[in-house]
This record gives C-alpha cells, sequence and structure tokens, in this order.
C-alpha cells in the first residue's frame, strides 16, 4: 500500500551522490523545502485483470498515515484511441471498471483530474516485455549478520537480454495455529454478577491464515552480467525465531521487467527513503517522477507511472521440512498466564476481563479458596483466538 511523504516544511541537506549500476542514466533528486503534494502509484500489467492506481497526498512526520485522495477522475488512453476509466473505491484506491491488461507495441498515458479540478498526466509510456519467472526455491541458510534462517531465492533467464531490471513483491500466507487454544471459553453465569462458567468453544479460533504484503522495493538487474539470467536473487529471508514459519508457510513472488527509467526511479526511492515502505513519509526531498501537473510546472507530483510485464509464482513448505525435529520458533506473543480473582470488594474483576476480550481461558489455576488467585488461568486473547490475527477459513490457493 502507498506511503506518502511529508507535507510539513522542512529544510534538508543535499545527500552525497548516488552510485546508480552501469548506463543507466542517473535520476534527478531534488532537496528544497516542500508542501503537499499529490502522489501516485501507478503499474498497470499485461495481466488481463482490473489494474490499480492509488492516490494520496504527502503528509507530515507525525501524522498516522497519508492522506487519500478522493473523488479524482482517473483514466488511462492508449495510442489506439481507447480510454479505460477508473473508479475510486476508497482509501486512496481506484480500480479500473473493466478489466484489461497492457500490448506490446501500445503506449500508455495516465491523466488525473482530482476533485479540484486539477490536472496531472504522464509520459507515454511503452509496455517493457520481458521473461517470466523460471522458479523459486526455499533454502535454510545463515546469512551475513549469522540468522539462521529461510531465503526465498528466483530465478529467471531471458535468451534475449531485454529484459535486465527487474522489481519483485511478494504476498506471504502462513497457518497460524493458537498455542493456548482450549475446547472450551469461560462466559457469564448470569446476565449481572461476577461468577463465570465454562461452556463449550465456538468461536475462538484455534487455527487460522494471516497474510502479509511486501513493504520494501526489492530490485535487481543484470545490466552488467555476461547474460541476462537472474540465479539465486533472494527476494525474502526468513529469520529462524520468526513465527510465522512454525507451521506451513507459502509465498507468491510476482517479478516486474521495468524499464530503466523505472528501474532508475525506485533504485533512487529505497536509498532516498529511511524506512522501508515504497513511498515514505520520512524521505528526505524530493524525487521526480514520470507523472506532471499539466497545468502547472513548478507544482511538484510524486510518483511514477509504470507499465510492465509480470510473471508470478507460488511456493510451499512445512516447518519440518527445513527444521525436523526442532524447536518451533518463540510464537508472537509470550502467552504469560495470570490467575485474577473473580471479584474483590471493588466488584467484578474476571468478568470485565473477559467481556472485553483482553484475556481467554487458558487451564484452571488450581488455587485454593481464600488465595490471591482465582481459579481459572487467563492468557491473551491472540494465544487462545488466533482470528486476531487472520481469518480461520482456509485461502482457496492452499495445498497440503
Amino acid at each position: 500500500m502507498l506511503h506518502s511523504f511529508g507535507k510539513h516544511k522542512i529544510k534538508f541537506s543535499v545527500l552525497s551522490a548516488l552510485l546508480i549500476a552501469s548506463c543507466i542514466e542517473p535520476f534527478n533528486a531534488v532537496f528544497t523545502d516542500f508542501e503537499s503534494a499529490l502522489v501516485i502509484e501507478a503499474t498497470i500489467t499485461n495481466e488481463v485483470k482490473q489494474q490499480e492506481i492509488l492516490l494520496s497526498r504527502s503528509f507530515e512526520f507525525d501524522a498516522d498515515g497519508p492522506i487519500s485522495e478522493p473523488n479524482a477522475n482517473v483514466r488511462i488512453v492508449d495510442s489506439g484511441g481507447n480510454t479505460f476509466s477508473f473508479s475510486d473505491q476508497g482509501n486512496g484506491l481506484y480500480l479500473s471498471e473493466e478489466s484489461f491488461g497492457a500490448q506490446p507495441g501500445v503506449d500508455y498515458q495516465l491523466l488525473v483530474t482530482t476533485s479540484d479540478g486539477r490536472d496531472y498526466n504522464s509520459d507515454q509510456t511503452p509496455l517493457k516485455t520481458g521473461t517470466g519467472i523460471e522458479q523459486i526455491t526455499a533454502e535454510r541458510i545463515v546469512n551475513n549478520d549469522g540468522q539462521d534462517g529461510m531465503a526465498i531465492l528466483v530465478d529467471s533467464f531471458d535468451p534475449s537480454g531485454n529484459s535486465k531490471n527487474y522489481r519483485y513483491e511478494y504476498e506471504e500466507t502462513f497457518r497460524v495455529i493458537a498455542p493456548s487454544w482450549q475446547p472450551v471459553k469461560l462466559v457469564p453465569e448470569t446476565e449481572f454478577g461476577c461468577t463465570m462458567i465454562l461452556v463449550r468453544n465456538n468461536d475462538l479460533a484455534q487455527v487460522c491464515y494471516e497474510t502479509n504484503n511486501s513493504n520494501q522495493i526489492i530490485q535487481t538487474s543484470t545490466e552488467d552480467l555476461d547474460e541476462d539470467r537472474v540465479e539465486n536473487f533472494m527476494v525474502r529471508f526468513i529469520s529462524r525465531q520468526n513465527y510465522i514459519i512454525s507451521h506451513r508457510y507459502s509465498i507468491l513472488v510476482r517479478q516486474f521487467v521495468q524499464s530503466d527509467e523505472a528501474f532508475n526511479f525506485y533504485s533512487t526511492l529505497k536509498e532516498l527513503s529511511s524506512s522501508e515502505s515504497l513511498f515514505s513519509q520520512t524521505q528526505p526531498g524530493f524525487l521526480q517522477g514520470n507523472v506532471f501537473s499539466s497545468e502547472n510546472s513548478e507544482e511538484r507530483v510524486l510518483g511514477f507511472f509504470d507499465v510492465s510485464t509480470v510473471s508470478e509464482q507460488r511456493l510451499f513448505f512445512n516447518y519440518d521440512d527445513f527444521y525436523p525435529g526442532e524447536d518451533l520458533p518463540p510464537y508472537i506473543d509470550p502467552c504469560q498466564t495470570s490467575s485474577p480473582v473473580i471479584a474483590n470488594e471493588g466488584g467484578c474483576v474476571l468478568r470485565p476481563i473477559i467481556e472485553i476480550g483482553a484475556g481467554v481461558y487458558a487451564g484452571d489455576s488450581g488455587a485454593e479458596p481464600g488465595s490471591n488467585q482465582g481459579p481459572y488461568l487467563i492468557v491473551r486473547r491472540i494465544c487462545g483466538d488466533c482470528s486476531v490475527l487472520g481469518p480461520q477459513e482456509i485461502p482457496e490457493f492452499w495445498i497440503e
């Protein structure tokens, strides 16, 4: 998802020149004071689907997140005279009203009119054709920081030598098993009062499937190699201590073939950004892409309109495939138990903990009557109900 950068006026010092490999012409980043700017993230691909465009406004360093740009008129026109309109889905996301895929030999241009009547456009951009992923593999390694973990590696080869510039995204989905899940749960015995009873657990989930998307700029280039071959390029490293590989893990890797201009823009953006987000609010400067104001050449617009060939592959593995007989990674929460009393002089203690979802039943404490402990062990909800992390439904793509 798009993350734009500061509308707060800030004075920045000039960074040292960035080293961009090979013959790709460097992109210029202007370091100066700047106000709120329209931020455009738009990559259309050769896949026949509803294409996505993200519009937002830059935001202050201390703001909660990007400010979406609503009610814009967004369309793409091609050199064949076709127009593809996009509709506002909320939160800055615009989807094409019909499915389409970019075609070779056709130029595409993005046009945006904001709700206040300002017009913006991109350069005419052709589809960068290229090659697909040959394979993705998982390998247990020790990385350069001495961490044991899993590397997700990509191989690709273009015998024509025309691809050269590659950008990657991934979507990872993994099975989560709540370590403190119980087949029974606590509920109030009556509408009023402090007494709790155990009943059958029909809603707190034991097995769930969490999904995360990449939030880094991941690129590689074969420009300086003898052939256009990507070999064992690591798009993801997962520490042995990360709970996401505890059971079954899946990753969908997407490979985008980029033009020199697009590759250079994203490379520079990665260098300038102090976070791993795609368009960060902490980026120290203004980076000009290929989208501009149609009316005011001095107005700053951040973003890039890219037209790219994309391919994807999915991989599955189990923890035992690479760590047979070894202890599981620590869960996302330490899952420490407590045993609060049912009530004290101030009123009910256990009931509100259960009712607001701050804790769930994790077993019997065995405490004697009159002690400072209650009869039930309580643990944070995330430990006994994995639906905090993801849905219970098995994804359609999932295979065992």
